[in-house]
């Protein structure tokens, strides 16, 4: 059976390579430090207060860590060609295939519903999500 240090060092190590494997905005790379602190008290503290110094620490860390992940609004990009990979319907997401990957859509006209295979125009983007409008609709 594994001791409680030891298991801190596998959770705190997991963490912090999935952070390098998934960037997660430096969530699971401080979560991963928390667990490596706490390993190196668990010896002397009981379960339920490394339960409770690792949360506590995690989330001190993540609100620090706020301040260095900029926070973009919107980017707004050059006018780009895209295909609709599913309907996108008002006011709700679709796909589209993007400088060959699929990629979660929007109509930026939200009383627009765009079928599938077709031609649109990417003109922002929010996070993940394209903001994107018909083809025909811009060259009228």
């Amino acid at each position: 059976m594994l001791n409680p240090t030891t298991i801190w060092l596998l959770i705190g190590l997991g963490l912090c390579l999935s952070e390098v494997i998934i960037p997660t905005a430096f969530v699971a790379g401080v979560m991963g430090i928390s667990a490596l602190v706490v390993a190196m008290v668990a010896t002397i503290l009981p379960l339920n207060g490394q339960v409770l110094l690792w949360a506590g620490l995690s989330a001190l860390l993540i609100w620090i860590s706020r301040r260095f992940v900029r926070n973009r609004p919107s980017r707004v990009l050059d006018a780009t060609e895209a295909e609709t990979l599913t309907e996108i319907l008002p006011g709700q997401v679709g796909r589209v295939l993007y400088e060959g990957n699929s990629w979660a859509a929007r109509c930026d006209d939200h009383s627009l519903t765009i079928a599938p295979h077709q031609r649109v125009y990417v003109v922002g983007r929010e996070g993940t999500t394209l903001r994107v409008m018909p083809q025909h609709l811009l060259h009228s």
